[in-house]
């Protein structure tokens, strides 16, 4: 068993949430036991821009690690989305992670006038261009990606995301589920990274849902927020952890698995959600 990080997720994707209780909760997760602030993201959503809400919390913390995980990243041009990148990095003192993956809900690409069937082109375009062409485009503030810059997750199940992982990225970030899940995946994240040769092994990010005030209203905004996915909605809304031994016994999960940063989401804006976790996780 590794031992894993735990952080914390920010509640910009939970419907009315306001920018105060955002910076409180910032704040407070500073404070707190956890190693990262994470955002979500979502443009056909009432939801906060991933960026944007991290610039916030940014301005209020000191210690604690930032993250997208992940944002979509054709959804935005390579030189825009490296500018919000190192932006959140410039702003936080060097403290931000960038998780990217193409994303599976298609109303976000209609909403951002965006083609969602060259997606997974674009995204190895992006990547391309953050480890390459960004070092000498003269877009400023000047941060290289990867390695010793900022830290570059890649998201996905496919072979070609395993694939664009092992090459442009410095780790993997999985999309939630049981421990077994992410293992699974974990393992062939690995894989690919062995098959192409890199040296040493991926970072291994996972993450999950808690809703350990008020259960049903937070399984009913995974219900809402996974629609897409049909009756599977169901599911995800189902594994949502609802008390501190679910919290306890999934986190020694995906320690066992070889996780080495875990991040729990809130599915509802309500601080005392983040004071529960941390008590949890004491």
């Amino acid at each position: 068993m590794t031992l894993v990080k735990v952080g914390i997720g920010l509640p910009n994707t939970v419907p009315g949430c306001d920018g105060a209780t955002l910076v409180e909760w910032a704040r407070r997760a500073d404070g707190g036991p956890f190693s990262t602030l994470a955002v979500l993201d979502r443009v056909r959503y009432d939801s906060v821009e991933p960026f944007a809400a991290l610039s916030a919390a940014a301005a209020v913390t000191s210690r604690i690690g930032l993250a997208t995980m992940i944002a979509i990243g054709p959804l935005r041009g390579p030189a825009m989305l490296a500018k919000q990148a190192v932006s959140v990095d410039a702003l936080s003192g060097g403290r931000f992670t960038l998780g990217l993956a193409v994303g599976a809900r298609l109303d976000d690409y209609d909403a951002a006038g965006v083609d969602h069937r060259t997606r997974g082109a674009a995204l190895s375009t992006q990547l391309a261009y953050l480890r390459g062409e960004f070092d000498s485009a003269g877009i400023g503030p000047t941060v290289p990606f990867g390695a010793k810059g900022i830290e570059l997750l890649v998201g996905g199940t496919s072979g070609a995301a395993l694939a664009r992982m092992a090459r442009y990225g410095d780790g993997y970030a999985h999309g939630g589920g049981p421990p077994r899940a992410f293992g699974s995946a974990a393992t062939k994240a690995r894989a690919a990274w062995r098959d192409l040769g890199r040296p040493g092994a991926p970072a291994l990010w996972g993450q999950g849902y808690i809703a350990l005030g008020d259960a049903e209203r937070g399984r009913d905004y995974l219900r809402d927020y996974y629609a897409f996915t049909g009756p599977f909605a169901e599911k995800i809304a189902a594994g949502a952890l609802t008390s501190v031994r679910e919290v306890k016994d999934y986190v020694r999960g995906y320690a066992d698995e070889g996780c080495d940063e875990l991040i729990l989401f809130p599915t509802v804006a309500d601080l005392d959600d983040l004071d529960r976790l941390a008590e949890a996780l004491s």
